[in-house]
Parts: C-alpha cells; structure tokens; sequence
C-alpha cells in the first residue's frame, strides 16, 4: 500500500512539474509583432520646367494621389512618411486627411534602416518618395538588391515589405489610374 501511495504522490508531483513547465513555455514563446510597410513613389508631377526641382502634381497626379487615398482606404494606417518635396507630401495629402494622420519628413539619404523599424514595430505604415529612392529603401528593408530604379512614369507601383521576427517578405502590385490630364 505504501508503495503504491509513493506512486501515485510521484505521478502527481511529475505532473504539476510538468504543468509549470508548459506554463513557462507559454509565457516565454510570444508571437513577433508583425509590421508592414506601403511604400509608393508620388503621384505624377507638373514636367514644364526642367529647371523646377521641386514641382507639384499635374492634374493627373491629384487625381492619383486622392486614388491611392482610396486604394488604402481599409488599410489601418499608424503611420505616413514623406520626403520634403512638394510632389510627395502632396501625394501623401490625402491618405493623411482621410486617416487623420499627421506625415513625417524622412531623409532617403540618411534614414538608419534598424531604427525605422524598431520605431514603427507592429505598425502599418505609408511611405512615399521618388523613383530612385522608393525601391532603394525597400531594398533595404528586405536587406537585398531585389528592385531596380522605377522608371521615370512609373507611378503606379505598390511595395508592400512585412516584417514578422526576421523574415521579411515584398510583393510588388501596380495600380493604373485613369485619372484626367
């Protein structure tokens, strides 16, 4: 009788061990925060002036920027990003009106890849700039040369890079807008 007492206490005891165990396994195993990032090159720009570094959107290109506004429209934005030109914080306008989200400036040339991540971790987040430096930075979150320079019309491409713990993954979709001249 008393070994049987002793085996039943020691199937108890390797029990509840047990259970702490998988509780601790539980509690430590935590699902990666998982971010995502849009990242678009401005809306068509007003190309009668050369000389003009910094011109705004054609008609076209309000009207592309007011559909990429709707394109995101069931996106949970947290976040919008903009370079300082003209062409691209009018190109974010929209999308910030409607989310009520108030753009930050970047500069492509001097952006700390690792602390844009760790500042926007488990967000969704805008990102709009320029044909050289929108696939550059995408490149950069995927840490490879995937993506050249977009053509110099290309306005319609959409980058979506989402990051979960460190597997990063891209798709790349263009949107045609049928947007008057």
């Amino acid at each position: 009788m008393k070994t049987v007492k002793l085996l039943i206490f020691a199937i108890i005891l390797t029990g509840l061990i047990s259970c702490k165990d998988d509780q601790k396994l539980s509690e430590a195993y935590v699902e990666p925060a998982v971010s995502t990032y849009y990242f678009i090159r401005h809306a068509e720009k007003i190309r009668s002036d050369s000389e003009d570094i910094d011109p705004e959107l054609s008609q076209k290109g309000l009207g592309r920027a007011m559909h990429w506004a709707e394109i995101l429209n069931d996106v949970e934005l947290d976040a919008i990003y903009s370079t300082d030109y003209e062409r691209t914080t009018m190109t974010a306008a929209p999308t910030s009106v409607k989310k009520d989200i108030t753009v930050q400036y970047y500069d492509p040339s001097d952006i700390d890849i690792e602390q844009f991540k760790i500042d926007n971790l488990g967000k969704k987040v805008l990102v709009v700039g320029h044909s050289n430096s929108t696939p550059e930075f995408v490149n950069k979150m995927l840490g490879e040369e995937k993506y050249d320079s977009m053509d110099d019309y290309d306005n319609g491409s959409l980058f979506i890079v989402q990051v979960t713990g460190k597997n990063t993954t891209s798709n790349r979709l263009h949107f045609n807008c049928n947007c008057p001249d």
